[in-house]
């Protein structure tokens, strides 16, 4: 696994196509417990190097019931996004995440997590490339039916950021019935 991590650390794949270089932030250990895969850091999670330093983070946290220190426990929460790295800014926020990373190193860093015992999909980048013909017609109805992928140990979410607050406003089900239930889950999950 060590190895495996320092050639993801120095992968420049797609350097080209990166405005801000390359900079993989991710968190994997063959023992952790839960393994969140979102899109790709952020500017500020690029800079510090942290993954989910930031507003996004937080709310992430909140919704799982989990301090800071839990949540950057390696043992306890792996965290492998689409794109390792900053894809850059466009005109209506983040640039995708770049569609080399997950192919390239997901099979192998994910079969070196042998103790997982749930998956987050965070976004509909990790709901598609993971459920595929499994997720519904978009985000909103994948969500809504978390519950069939719980067999196969995935639990889709949208994304938590602030820019996401008209879609928490428009889907409050979400809070009332979701979140407390993910946080049950999220507890079993870190007891297993």
């Amino acid at each position: 696994m060590n190895q495996l991590i320092k050639e993801i650390k120095s992968c420049t794949i797609c350097q080209e196509h990166l405005a801000d270089g390359c900079r993989p932030v991710f968190v994997a250990h063959p023992k952790s417990k839960i393994l969140i895969i979102g899109q790709a850091p952020g500017r500020r999670v690029h800079e510090s190097g942290i993954p989910w330093h930031d507003k996004s983070g937080e709310n992430l946290r909140k919704w799982l019931a989990v301090t800071e220190a839990e949540f950057y426990e390696e043992k306890l929460f792996g965290i492998v996004p689409m794109g390792f790295c900053f894809p850059g800014t466009g005109k209506s926020g983040d640039l995708p995440p770049r569609k080399e990373c997950a192919p390239k190193w997901h099979p192998t860093l994910l079969e070196k997590m042998t103790e997982v015992k749930l998956t987050l999909l965070v976004g509909s980048y990790a709901q598609k490339y993971y459920l595929g013909k499994r997720a519904k017609r978009n985000l909103t109805e994948t969500v809504m039916h978390f519950e069939e992928y719980l067999p196969t140990k995935y639990l889709p979410l949208p994304h938590p950021s602030p820019r996401n607050n008209i879609w928490m406003k428009k889907n409050q089900w979400f809070a009332k019935d979701l979140l407390p239930q993910l946080k049950q889950i999220i507890q079993k999950a870190k007891a297993a």
